[in-house]
């Protein structure tokens, strides 16, 4: 007879009346997690990202603190009782009230200063990453917000970073170092983390000489100098990769160590994704310098002082 592997998981915990440290741990435990409640101290979960690990963790804190639980394997009896189980995890509501607080968010950007969009930005962020997290089955409601989320992320970062590049469709060209010294190379004033970073990349690896402009409008930029960071600019996004990363992929610099990692913070920073532990740091010093600093001359140098830190911890890293 085969035997069918469970697609679900149930835990049942049975907790002491007295001390609420305990049931209060594991409440929080179980709401991160995701779980639905069957009936109080009966919690079920799908058979997906390592779910059954997590549970059985709580199972033996449970039972550590003096408490009682088992951890089940659950079959559904029919397609229908599968359809069941996958209803009682519909997110449909927490994405309808998320897009709401968008809608509110959008309508409010025109009378925002910077700082109050991108602390919007990331509350908003955290309230959509903790609902897709424990979104185990997409629907419309999803696709919705995602798409309420796609808009209002394009306008916030309009009014953060205008004329802020669209990737383009082309391969990466290779270049020469030798034919790129003593340049002129212009970009976007009021330098943000992609821009600063390209910036330092270009006076630290790439030509030493480098005289920059920074420009109130990307058509303001002189026909001899080397745009980067601006539509149809000679250096901009490319694909997936960001300007920081298709300079390094221009000159062929992926081989110097410590800059993988710079490259993962800056990318993240700039169009998201793998959060390195280090992003967040520098952009509030980023952000702080910025404020203080109405020189982008100024700000690059600062700047560059904290990147040349960074590079440097990142070589340590890599040293065995």
């Amino acid at each position: 007879m085969k035997i069918q592997m469970p697609s679900w998981h149930l835990l049942i915990v049975s907790l002491p009346t007295t001390g609420a440290t305990p049931r209060m741990r594991l409440w929080r435990a179980i709401k991160a997690l995701g779980c639905v409640s069957l009936r109080d101290g009966a919690y079920l979960l799908p058979d997906r990202n390592n779910h059954a690990a997590s549970l059985a963790e709580l199972a033996q804190q449970t039972n550590t603190e003096g408490g009682e639980a088992w951890l089940v394997g659950v079959v559904p009896r029919s397609a229908e009782d599968e359809t069941a189980f996958q209803t009682l995890f519909d997110r449909s509501n927490e994405h309808a009230e998320l897009v709401d607080a968008i809608t509110q968010a959008r309508k409010a950007l025109a009378s925002q200063n910077p700082a109050e969009i991108a602390k919007t930005l990331k509350r908003l962020g955290k309230e959509r990453e903790s609902i897709e997290r424990i979104d185990f089955f997409p629907n419309e409601a999803s696709l919705s917000a995602a798409a309420a989320w796609a808009d209002f992320t394009d306008a916030a970062n309009a009014l953060l970073s205008p004329n802020e590049p669209h990737a383009e469709e082309r391969a990466i060209p290779q270049l020469n170092i030798r034919d790129y010294q003593g340049r002129t190379w212009a970009t976007r004033r009021n330098l943000w983390v992609d821009r600063v970073a390209s910036a330092w990349l270009i006076q630290r690896f790439i030509d030493r000489d480098a005289r920059f402009l920074w420009l109130d409008s990307p058509a303001q930029c002189p026909k001899h100098a080397l745009g980067f960071d601006f539509d149809e600019a000679a250096f901009t996004h490319i694909a997936d990769k960001v300007t920081f990363e298709v300079l390094i992929a221009s000159f062929k610099l992926e081989v110097t160590p410590g800059l993988e990692k710079l490259a993962a913070l800056v990318h993240a920073l700039d169009v998201g994704g793998a959060v390195p532990p280090e992003a967040s740091g520098f952009e509030a010093i980023l952000a702080g310098a910025r404020a203080r600093l109405h020189d982008d001359d100024a700000l690059l140098a600062e700047i560059g002082t904290v990147l040349d830190s960074l590079y440097t911890h990142f070589n340590k890293e890599r040293t065995p």
